[in-house]
């Protein structure tokens, strides 16, 4: 029977970051998945690193904008109508967790985890010699309309007194960061201390070599597999069975199926989105990632070309693919920046795993024993990585967390 001194399950960054955390305390790691490091929901996102966010996505407060997504007109956000009535429930606590003074609460409780983002993946990348993929040029964005960037005034108050930087521009200003980009917009702001990673799956590959290099052993297996055995955890892994003494679970939008037979049952709700890498048409390029606000999609400089991310869709995590948001937002994206012929045939999906108050879960399970959770980064997942793997590592050795863990705890909701 093999034995380490934790299993970590799921080799997504979250998880890869973890175990790279654990290993470095010179604890036995095993990190467990399916797939190799990175390859599902991780390597599907923007690749910026939202040291900068102020307030999480929130539910549509503007009467108009919600009915052009009840009406599948909007290129933010598309639904499965089969799926409304189970993600229902959700959303009501999604819309009670958007008002104004609740956005506030979540900026103040988020800030210690998003001021850490940047430095904790700095310090990682040198460690695994992968700071080639970072891109300290801030990400820009757009407004189309005066009314847009208007309703932006609280953020941008709060952003101050958070001692975060920004650049408000005109379209003349914008265009001299980006001069690819045409003046359909009124306004824009930059953000010049975020930063983003031009291949977020080679990002996470390079952790999983560094974890490894420090005796980290990375295994395929079935996470539902996941049991207790005596006073242990086990795991069936494609080498045998794996013992350890305490498991983490970071599976991202499949920690449910793991957690559900154990009797854990949190209010995870799943946002898919979709991408598609695209050529520059000429000479076109981008220096950092934009994004269109009002439209709701984000081009992204990549190695692969430039990636169009797409807004939210409400649907069973496992249905056949449904990227109809590209049909409604290409002709503004085309109208932005000159894209160019799309790389690969069709566009990759992923799912974004989201508590309604769009905080992860970052802490001990409620219930079992040696049991730690790590899920639910939303939006955030590539830019929280490391953090939480320096934070949870922290708690799970007995040394003094660099935050407060206890606004990211799973007691926050209930029993």
């Amino acid at each position: 029977m093999a034995r380490v001194d934790a299993i970590v399950l799921g080799a997504g960054i979250v998880g890869t970051s973890i175990g790279l955390h654990l290993a470095k305390r010179g604890l036995a790691i095993a990190l467990v998945d399916r797939r190799a490091p990175g390859e599902e929901t991780s390597y599907g996102n923007a690749g910026v690193i939202e040291g900068n966010t102020v307030f999480p996505p929130a539910f549509p407060s503007d009467p108009i904008a919600l009915l052009r997504i009840v009406l599948k007109r909007a290129p933010e956000a598309n639904y499965h109508l089969s799926f409304l009535p189970h993600v229902a429930p959700w959303l009501m606590k999604f819309r009670a967790a958007s008002r104004p003074e609740r956005l506030i609460e979540t900026a103040r409780l988020m800030r210690p985890l998003f001021a850490r983002a940047l430095p904790e993946h700095e310090a990682l990348l040198a460690e695994a010699g992968a700071e080639r993929f970072l891109r300290k040029t801030g990400w820009l964005k757009l407004y189309r309309t005066d009314r847009a960037f208007e309703a932006l005034k609280r953020e941008l108050a709060l952003a101050q007194k958070f001692g975060m930087s920004y650049h408000a521009l005109d379209p003349d200003g914008a265009r001299e960061l980006e001069p690819s980009l045409a003046p359909v917009f009124r306004h824009a702001v930059h953000w010049p201390h975020a930063a983003s990673v031009t291949n977020p799956l080679a990002v996470t590959q390079a952790y999983a070599a560094r974890f490894a290099a420090l005796g980290g052993v990375v295994m395929r297996g079935n996470a539902r597999s996941l049991h207790r055995a005596n006073a242990h955890w086990r795991i069936e892994t494609a080498e045998g069975p794996l013992d350890a003494a305490e498991a983490v679970v970071a599976l991202g939008p499949f920690a449910p199926d793991v957690l559900s037979p154990l009797g854990i049952t949190l209010p995870l709700g799943i946002k898919r989105g979709y991408h598609r890498h695209y050529r520059g048409a000429g000479n076109a390029a981008l220096a950092r990632p934009v994004v269109d606000m009002e439209i709701g999609y984000c081009l992204a400089p990549m190695d692969q070309g430039i990636r169009l991310t797409t807004g939210a869709e409400f649907a069973a995590r496992d249905a056949a693919p449904t990227p109809v948001q590209f049909d409604r937002l290409l002709p503004a994206a085309k109208g932005l920046f000159p894209l160019g012929e799309p790389v690969e045939a069709t566009p990759w999906m992923g799912s974004r795993p989201c508590f309604p108050d769009s905080r992860p879960v970052i802490g001990r399970a409620p219930g079992p024993s040696g049991l730690w959770l790590a899920y639910g980064h939303a939006h955030w997942g590539l830019t929280l990585g490391p953090a939480t793997g320096r934070l949870l590592a922290e708690m799970m050795t007995g040394a003094t967390p660099f935050c407060d863990p206890a606004p990211y705890g799973a007691e926050r909701f209930g029993r």
